[in-house]
């Protein structure tokens, strides 16, 4: 058989061109020949293309918020860091506390000095500071032999000694005002000076001396060291053997809780017949600024600074739009005592009032108390729900009373300031206002001690605020 090679080569040919254009025309796209594939195939790349811009949103916000879990932790850092470097000095190992006692022209600031001397438990976490005005010598010749004796205490005297202009109504309280005289014209003054920013300045007397803190020029350097607190005292002060630990207890409150602006030893009702004497260990916040032995932080005395009065300072922190609203700590029974009788009540104020103050006789251990009932959250939970579910008398009932046994607590409740006024004169306690606030009120309610039982003079309405037309 004879084969055609010529014509097998040609079909040979044709079989193969006819596969490779079969083949290739089976994956090659022919432009219009199937707009519902295209249409596919251009869907199926958008989603492709959406899905790799959601994964890319959502590595961007994944990356988004490290850098600020990053950025927060850094700032979290710092703040730690400026916080602690702020109280290195009020930590137990570093704490310094010193005592800044206002003197004018009173050779009995010997006595206060000498309480001072003689309870203070550490010399060099309680360094005393005595800022004298009115330039009498007697007084400076018996500081000045304290400063002599112990390197300690130092004295500062204040160089302007000119008079402050005063309105007429407030003029005639100016004759015969000492450091902390009061009359119920002119509540008692702490004149003290803030050693806090290594600057020192004294108020004369209530009348005359809210310059020296407001006016910067008046200021006298010291070469103090910068501290975070003080205790500020007056010339006419007593203190109880407790008084250096109670503060050394109640300081970190004003670390702790921003609520609080100021720690102070003294109680406005803390006459003997209103108090709990079995319990001096209780303390209380207060909306009412007590005075007489107290402390604050150096950054609460710069942000009132700026706005201080140009006289009677204390009743201008008595209102809560100057401390913006912030409470402080008061003891139940004080820790300080007046014995400054002569102001310009001509001693009228101290025989009624001051006089039957009680002064603390136990000492109590408060570095190894439990104080964090005294923090905001916990008091104002206790308080209201305890005072919301007591019992009501009346006053004149509570004074009734029998004073036999131990007595349940109760409310009694007031419904405007005659009958707030009416009801504390009952029950023996301060019966006036400053700025619309009762004295030692907290929320509107003044706890007391009375024949036996706590008794808590309270608004019979939802309070708010204080009305400053009360009194």
């Amino acid at each position: 058989m004879r084969v055609n090679y010529k014509r097998l080569t040609v079909a040979g040919a044709i079989l193969v061109i006819t596969y490779v254009l079969l083949t290739y025309s089976s994956v090659m796209d022919v432009p219009g020949a199937s707009p519902r594939n295209n249409v596919k195939i251009l869907s199926n790349r958008l989603n492709n293309l959406q899905k790799q811009m959601d994964e890319q949103m959502t590595n961007s916000n994944k990356l988004l918020q490290q850098v600020k879990q990053h950025l927060n932790l850094k700032s979290k850092k710092r703040q730690d860091e400026e916080f602690v470097q702020e109280n290195e000095l009020d930590s137990p190992n570093n704490l310094v506390l010193p005592v800044l006692l206002i003197a004018c022209d009173r050779v009995t600031v010997k006595r206060c000095l000498d309480n001072l001397v003689k309870f203070r438990p550490n010399k060099e976490t309680f360094p005393i500071v005595v800022s004298q005005d009115c330039g009498h010598n007697a007084t400076y010749q018996v500081i000045r032999s304290f400063a002599d004796a112990d390197p300690t205490i130092t004295v500062v005297q204040q160089p302007d000694l000119s008079e402050i202009p005063l309105p007429r109504v407030k003029a005639r309280l100016k004759h015969n005002t000492r450091p902390g005289a009061s009359s119920a014209l002119a509540p008692p003054s702490s004149l003290f000076i803030h050693i806090y920013i290594r600057l020192s300045s004294v108020r004369r007397s209530s009348t005359r001396g809210s310059r020296v803190y407001s006016t910067p020029c008046t200021r006298v350097k010291t070469g103090l060291p910068l501290y975070n607190m003080s205790i500020d005292v007056l010339d006419d002060l007593d203190i109880s053997q407790d008084f250096f630990e109670y503060f050394l207890g109640t300081y970190p409150l004003l670390l702790k809780d921003p609520s609080l602006w100021c720690i102070s030893a003294w109680n406005d009702n803390g006459k003997k017949d209103v108090i709990d004497l079995s319990h001096p260990e209780l303390l209380h916040r207060t909306d009412f600024f007590p005075g007489l032995g107290w402390t604050l932080r150096k950054n609460t005395w710069l942000d009132l600074e700026p706005k201080w009065p140009e006289a009677f300072f204390d009743d201008w922190l008595r209102d809560p739009e100057n401390t913006k609203g912030r409470a402080c700590i008061r003891p139940e029974v004080s820790r300080t005592f007046t014995f400054g009788k002569i102001g310009v009540s001509k001693g009228l104020f101290y025989d009624m009032h001051l006089k039957a103050m009680q002064l603390n006789m136990e000492y109590v251990e408060f570095t190894k108390l439990d104080l964090s009932y005294l923090l905001k959250d916990n008091y104002d939970v206790e308080l209201e729900s305890k005072v919301d579910s007591l019992p009501e008398m009346t006053a004149e009932e509570v004074i009734t009373s029998s004073t036999i046994g131990e007595l349940s607590p109760v409310r009694v409740t007031y419904s405007n300031a005659k009958t707030y006024q009416k009801a504390a004169k009952k029950l023996g306690l301060m019966d006036d206002f400053r700025s619309g606030v009762p004295r030692t009120a907290y929320k509107g309610i003044v706890s007391c001690f009375v024949r036996g039982r706590r008794v808590y003079l309270a608004p019979s309405f939802p309070w708010t605020k204080y009305d400053p037309n009360w009194g």
